[in-house]
């Protein structure tokens, strides 16, 4: 099957399956609890670190460059969509993250945030992996649901190079949720389904900006800022600030320039 067959594809379609692809790359990565044990710190911090470079690269190549240019082509001021759907995304995520209980890798309990609760430190803990998949999640939806306006090949090759580019760091995501919770004395088996059960809100939310992309087009190049907003507010919340703990910071820098080089190969090189 090649790429402009995919183009006779429902764009909901196409992004159910993307991020059903992303999903089970999550799970892949959460299956590593079944080899390991442990992780060491500077792999982590650097698996953290691509995972924040993918997701910066993502937000402009992906995302804000393609709504500014198709704000310029309805005759929209360029920067109008992209400023206003980014500001709205870093906001929603905002509100999300002050109201949903979770808690960051390597902090104690107390260190929860969101409203208060007396959930369980595991299920704090896949809740803040579980919050920054939604807008990778939206991100992939609305690519392909970008489709429905401009059916072009190079359009179709974006999204899939954005499917793939988060993809690549949901692996190391689904790693992190799962082998620091066997190390808290989990079972390997629950441990990696506390993992895997991270990414199943992405089709949901690549389902849900699809649709709603196709409904209501002029949403168009904001609802592509709204994720790019969503996913820069995340990449400075919680992914850098995670990868630069401890005293390995080198390795989470290097693993940022990493991710965001491969990242933007992927939507140049596809795109």
């Amino acid at each position: 099957m090649n790429v402009d067959s995919l183009l006779d594809y429902n764009p909901v379609l196409l992004a159910l399956m993307a991020t059903i692809f992303t999903w089970l790359v999550t799970a892949l990565g959460a299956a590593m609890v079944f080899f390991f044990k442990t992780i060491n710190k500077k792999i982590l911090n650097s698996m953290l670190g691509f995972a924040a470079g993918v997701m910066i690269a993502a937000s402009f190549w992906s995302l804000l460059k393609p709504a500014i240019e198709m704000a310029e082509e309805s005759g929209t001021l360029p920067w109008m969509p992209a400023l206003t759907g980014f500001l709205a995304g870093g906001a929603f995520l905002f509100l999300v993250d002050k109201i949903l209980p979770h808690l960051h890798l390597g902090l104690e309990i107390d260190k929860a945030e969101g409203i208060k609760t007396t959930w369980q430190r595991s299920v704090l803990l896949v809740l803040a992996i579980t919050l920054h998949n939604i807008p990778e999640g939206l991100a992939v939806g609305v690519a392909f649901g970008a489709l429905a306006n401009n059916p072009d090949a190079g359009m179709l090759a974006g999204a899939i190079a954005l499917a793939i580019g988060i993809g690549l760091q949901n692996f190391p995501e689904g790693a992190a949720v799962s082998i620091p919770l066997r190390r808290e004395g989990f079972s390997r088996l629950k441990a990696f389904n506390y993992g895997q059960l991270s990414g199943i809100v992405e089709p949901i939310a690549g389902v849900l900006g699809a649709y709603l992309v196709l409904t209501i087009t002029p949403l168009l190049p904001y609802a592509l800022s709204f994720a790019a907003g969503a996913m820069i507010f995340v990449v400075v919340e919680e992914l850098i600030p995670e990868s630069q703990s401890g005293h390995d910071t080198d390795y989470s820098t290097i693993g940022a320039m990493l991710g965001f080089a491969t990242m933007m190969l992927l939507d140049v090189a596809l795109g």
